[in-house]
């Protein structure tokens, strides 16, 4: 019984309602003026045309949304849409709810009323023998019992104001709705939503463990070589990795708060020297070259470039220490070659299996390239090829 009673609790309820009145004000008065057959179809008439008008959608969208859904704002709500139509089958949906809004509100009305009056004359038939008149069913005799039976039109009232409130956010779903190629459309945006997201955890991945993997590698030859000189030099590169990490996280940190915000300030290949600095002043014996036009690499290819070149320089760090590092960057024939070798010690576990040559490889993968990593002659070698279109 609670549960039956629990609709004429919610507000939503009242304002489904108010939504179908709405739609037969006007034509209700004008067929209080002119009762005549023309004035219902003029007023279907006038209803397709205006469902034409792409932004029709638009007014119909916010009330569904406020009065059918329970926004009390109007705000978004990805089942209706707020936007002009777009397509002719945008606007023949919009046909369609505008003449269903129409014809089932003046049902629903016309039924709500009808019931009304059925109570009113089963209790005037039971308290006089008289009709109070107007009710479709008629109700005759004088009997006592007749008041026993007037709930029973009030309940049905109500199941009608239930029901039909929800019938018309159904038929709000599916003609105000979002169609395929918003659907679609609205997917994509999403998928492009994710991938970011994944780029930036992937770059925060990379920026913080070369970070802290330059931090730990200095600390431990630090306390190591016990030379105040050199203690100083590897606090140096510490506290310069720190705050180049730093700066990138600030940067992520902004792109997360502000999802409209779009992505600059990323390193590029120009801002290589810095890698080469770090993964040096950490011990390692780098022997850089590059060649070709660095400068006019493209900015996306030249990201992804910096951060296979950062993640190469900390999976050496990692897992081989202070070994000879040869980077080759060659620009030349409509690509960018990332050539990075180094020699495996005894007993190294691979140098870097795992996430960090996975994102190597996906890196390159996105931009159309491909990427080798593994053991070569003695070596460890990453070798990524990156089209410049």
């Amino acid at each position: 019984m609670v549960r039956m009673l629990r609709p004429f609790t919610r507000a939503v309820t009242y304002t489904r309602w108010l939504h179908l009145s709405m739609a037969i004000v006007w034509p209700s008065l004008w067929l209080f003026i002119e009762e005549a057959w023309w004035t219902v179809a003029t007023a279907t008439v006038l209803l397709g045309l205006a469902g034409l008008v792409p932004a029709m959608r638009v007014v119909e969208g916010f009330q569904a949304r406020l009065l059918l859904m329970g926004r009390r704002d109007g705000g978004d709500d990805s089942e209706i849409v707020l936007a002009p139509s777009a397509t002719w089958g945008d606007r023949g949906r919009l046909v369609v709810w505008l003449q269903t809004r129409l014809f089932l509100g003046a049902l629903v009305s016309h039924l709500a009323v009808q019931l009304l009056l059925l109570g009113v004359d089963l209790v005037s038939t039971a308290l006089s023998g008289e009709r109070a008149g107007g009710s479709w069913l008629v109700v005759t005799g004088h009997h006592w019992w007749h008041a026993l039976l007037s709930p029973l039109p009030l309940v049905l009232a109500a199941a009608v104001m239930v029901g039909s409130g929800h019938l018309i956010t159904r038929i709000a779903l599916r003609l105000l709705g979002p169609s395929p190629a918003e659907r679609l459309a609205a997917l994509e945006e999403r998928t492009e939503q994710l991938l970011e997201r994944t780029r930036i955890a992937r770059e925060l991945h990379d920026s913080i463990g070369h970070a802290l993997t330059v931090a730990v590698v200095q600390a431990g030859a630090a306390r190591a070589a016990g030379d105040p000189a050199f203690t100083d030099r590897a606090l140096g590169a510490i506290e310069e990795t720190g705050r180049a990490a730093l700066e990138d996280l600030e940067r992520v940190l902004g792109v997360l708060r502000e999802s409209g915000k779009p992505v600059s300030g990323r390193p590029t290949l120009a801002d290589a020297d810095r890698l080469l600095e770090s993964a040096r002043a950490s011990g390692a014996k780098v022997d850089a070259e590059v060649t070709g036009p660095v400068a006019s690499v493209p900015g996306p290819v030249s990201r992804e470039g910096y951060r296979i070149l950062q993640e190469s320089l900390t999976n050496v760090l990692r897992h081989a220490g202070a070994v000879p590092v040869r980077v080759r960057v060659h620009v030349a024939d409509g690509s960018l070659v990332l050539a990075i070798r180094n020699p495996l010690p005894a007993g190294a576990p691979g140098a870097g299996r795992g996430s960090g040559l996975r994102g190597i490889r996906e890196r390159a993968a996105l931009l159309g390239g491909r990427a080798r990593t593994g053991p070569d002659d003695g070596d460890w070698q990453v070798h990524a090829e990156l089209p410049l279109s």
